[in-house]
């Protein structure tokens, strides 16, 4: 999978050829905050680093066998002879079953780059590295790329050194578990090893972890009220003390009627998070996803102006890189081929059907897990736990295996979509692989807040799979408790197992390398170097790219079904404390050296959180309007409650709600087959039997009530919607994508730029007619 996803990314001549400039006067480093929203006080950097023009910047490995076959020694030789015509040096050392070659830059490559683009370079090593890797990633004069002839077995793999100096420094300052709560980042350093897509994303990381802490206070603020008036709520009052109301058998496993008061922990449970508080925290996180963009963006602003990247162009370079490598570059042009859109457009379709089919095996496992747990003679309440949290762990579980299909199907799309350039295709591999993967996360919890128990009918004439299985209702206490076990446990898995998983993998990885290895140390100390490098583990275009869609998928938890789970961002703050040093030592520490790469925001990515936080107003919307019982309680209490002419005294305007909520069932209409002796106790006991929904005794079908409580659902639903959208585009106005600070910066810049291209005896003394060709003319009419 990995070799797919190197050549699908490096065919052509693109390769990852978004290198970074360096900044004119790059001295201070920025600190990013933690736990401070505004820009820290600069953060000291390691001292002036002299860097040996002879000095490797890259190697490249191969297998001695290779140079026993006459085809693969050939092609390799004229590889590395390429090489030299193009301006690099190359040192040969052979050692055992490898031979490393060390490449580096003549001077006159990084100068040519600086010229081309109008640039001074800080660190030219960095530029060095990222010229060869777009050189080596792009068609030499045998019109082989070296994925080509790693696919031949020329070479094996190759890798730029990480810079030792440098290393030290991020590894005191960033790269370790004791930084683990640090205020600040080294973003500067960051950039000037990494290149600024890393380093943006890192930034980026730091602020959305900033800016959770509201979040998160808010989430926890709502679920400490409901817990706080843990015995408070009426309606827990009227489930605890329902002694005397059945309620009808729901599932096959269980024919016994069940006592409404033995619901009572869960009734309890339920308004920690569907309370009075719920609607405000969605709008407040609809509010946030705002906020959060906005201020973002004005802090890219900020960043990038510093690093003097505010009007880079990204095609600009790619064809100075491209004349960097061939003289003879032809411009590609822009192609679109409707054909070839609408193929993709339907195995699109078709990856999104499949995502919904396996939505639909988790209905069906639920169902038969149902029976399966019931036919062990286990309580009620113990057969629901355990079909919502194992059906929770098969959705983690296809979560995982759908993640490598829409990866391998996205790339798929994506080299049949052709784009021009390699920032072009990351772009569209970005928004197919994203949508995949939306389908693949959040159909099950689409499907429990909306679906599941809506379908199913009503006791006595259930809906049921292939007419054998009765479909899986929603809890007793609410379908919110179904989707919060479900949130929580699946985002619980992703940021505790994955989190270990993502360490723990290339961790003992190198471990087992570094033993192998520990007997036969190398007297050269570079060719030492080199070997440490090459036991570390490989990266690969996804490298960074994964890490922004484990971020994204964490966003749309956090904010997309946020009124069903408010401890989700508190989750999210603690996870991405976490994260941070997690990916630091992990690219420090356990990879090899990304390559640099030149970036100004973080690029598609910014629309997926667009996207995302107009999904969080829907989704929230409908989950308070549908799934919760907010509207039911709300049209109680000022409609049919005892205080719908005015409140009473030392009355709860709920009372009485749970009996009007819940509808009538005669025992006489139950099927044969579940009628018993287990059931005569109730007939006396308790006349009629209850179940949640609004429909009628004598028929069954909808009430009144269904059809007044579903306008207003749909009212409020397009009301909130309205509300919310209305208030994030104020948001979205008042805050300012650029600070003016920003704006009077570039505009200085570009003054200064006009005046010094003013040369002295080209300037017009006071009063000078002007030239005839710039004197205005008048014409006749």
């Amino acid at each position: 999978m990995q070799d797919e996803e190197r050549a699908l990314f490096s065919a052509g001549t693109q390769g990852d050829s978004a290198l970074p400039m360096k900044s004119r006067g790059v001295g201070m480093h920025l600190g990013q905050s933690w736990l401070c929203c505004s820009l820290s006080s600069p953060v000291p950097g390691p001292g002036p680093h002299h860097e040996d023009p002879e000095h490797c910047d890259y190697v490249l490995v191969a297998n001695t066998a290779a140079r026993r076959k006459p085809g693969l020694a050939r092609k390799q030789q004229q590889f590395l002879k390429e090489l030299r015509m193009k301006g690099f040096r190359v040192k040969e050392v052979e050692d055992g079953k490898k031979v490393f070659f060390g490449i580096w830059a003549e001077k006159s490559v990084s100068e040519q780059y600086c010229m081309l683009l109008e640039t001074q370079e800080a660190t030219p090593i960095t530029t060095r590295i990222r010229i060869f890797n777009f050189i080596l990633n792009s068609e030499l004069g045998f019109t082989d790329t070296f994925q080509d002839l790693v696919k031949c077995g020329v070479f094996e793999t190759s890798f730029p050194l990480h810079q030792e100096e440098k290393k030290k420094f991020l590894k005191k300052e960033w790269a370790c578990w004791t930084q683990l709560c640090a205020k600040k980042q080294p973003i500067d350093s960051i950039r000037d090893y990494f290149g600024e897509k890393v380093a943006l994303y890192f930034a980026w990381l730091g602020w959305y972890t900033c800016m959770l802490i509201p979040a998160a206070g808010a989430g926890l603020l709502i679920f400490l009220s409901g817990f706080f008036h843990f015995n408070a709520s009426q309606i827990s009052k009227e489930i605890c003390s329902a002694h005397d109301i059945f309620m009808c058998p729901r599932g096959d496993h269980s024919h016994k009627f069940q006592r409404l008061s033995d619901t009572c922990t869960f009734a309890k449970l339920t308004h920690l998070f569907d309370n009075e508080g719920t609607v405000a925290f969605a709008i407040f996180m609809a509010l946030w996803a705002t906020v959060f963009l906005e201020f973002w963006k004005r802090k890219r602003a900020q960043v990038v102006q510093h690093w003097d990247l505010y009007g880079w162009d990204e095609e600009e370079e790619e064809m100075a890189l491209a004349l960097i490598n061939s003289p003879h570059y032809q411009l590609k042009q822009q192609q679109h081929s409707y054909l070839r859109s609408t193929a993709i457009l339907l195995l699109s379709l078709l990856m999104i059907c499949l995502m919904i089919g396996m939505a639909h095996l988790l209905v069906v496992y639920r169902v038969l897990a149902a029976a399966a747990f019931g036919s062990l003679d286990l309580p009620f309440l113990q057969v629901t736990t355990a079909v919502v949290v194992t059906g929770a762990l098969v959705h983690y579980m296809m979560i995982l295996i759908m993640t490598k299909l829409n990866k391998y199907v996205a790339l798929k799309l994506c080299d049949l979509e052709q784009p021009r350039t390699f920032s072009e295709r990351e772009s569209k591999f970005t928004i197919k692989f994203f949508t995949l993967q939306f389908f693949a996360h959040f159909s099950s919890l689409i499907y429990i807040a909306f679906i599941l128990g809506r379908i199913n009918g009503h006791p006595g004439k259930s809906v049921r799979l292939a007419g054998q299985w009765k479909l899986e209702e929603c809890h007793l206490s609410g379908c919110m408790m179904d989707l919060f076990v479900q949130m929580a446990v699946i985002m619980g898995l992703k940021q505790t197992l994955s989190n270990c998983v993502e360490y723990l993998s290339p961790w003992l990885t190198l471990k087992w390398r570094s033993m192998q290895a520990r007997w036969d140390r190398p007297a050269d100390p570079e060719l030492q170097v080199w070997r440490q490098n090459y036991r570390l583990n490989s990266v690969y275009t996804f490298s960074l790219f994964d890490e922004f869609m484990e971020m994204m998928i964490q966003y749309g938890f956090t904010t997309i079904f946020v009124a069903a789970f408010p401890l989700a961002p508190l989750l999210a703050f603690f996870s991405n404390l976490v994260e941070t040093r997690l990916d630091a030592i992990k690219m420090l520490r356990l990879q090899r050296c990304l390559v640099p790469r030149k970036a100004k925001d973080i690029g598609t990515w910014l629309q997926v959180l667009e996207i995302i936080g107009v999904l969080a107003v829907i989704a929230n919307g409908m989950v308070i309007a549908f799934t919760s019982d907010f509207i039911p309680r709300v049209v109680y209490k000022y409609h049919y409650g005892p205080c719908r002419r005015g409140t009473l005294p030392g009355l709860d305007c709920l009372t009485g709600y749970i009996n009007h909520s819940l509808s009538v069932f005669h025992t006489k209409d139950l099927p044969i087959s579940i009628k018993g002796t287990e059931n005569e106790n109730v007939t006396e006991c308790s006349p009629t039997p209850r179940y949640r929904d609004y429909r009628n005794s004598h028929n069954y079908n909808f009430s009144k009530q269904f059809w007044v409580l579903l306008a207003i659902r749909l009212a409020f639903l397009i009301l909130f919607e309205h509300v919310a959208l209305c208030i994030k585009l104020i948001a979205a106005w008042f805050v300012p994508d650029v600070p003016q600070s920003v704006k009077n910066k570039v505009l200085e810049q570009k003054y200064e730029r006009l005046r010094k291209m003013m040369r002295p005896g080209l300037q017009r003394p006071p009063g000078s007619p002007l030239p005839p060709s710039c004197s205005l003319r008048s014409t006749a009419v």
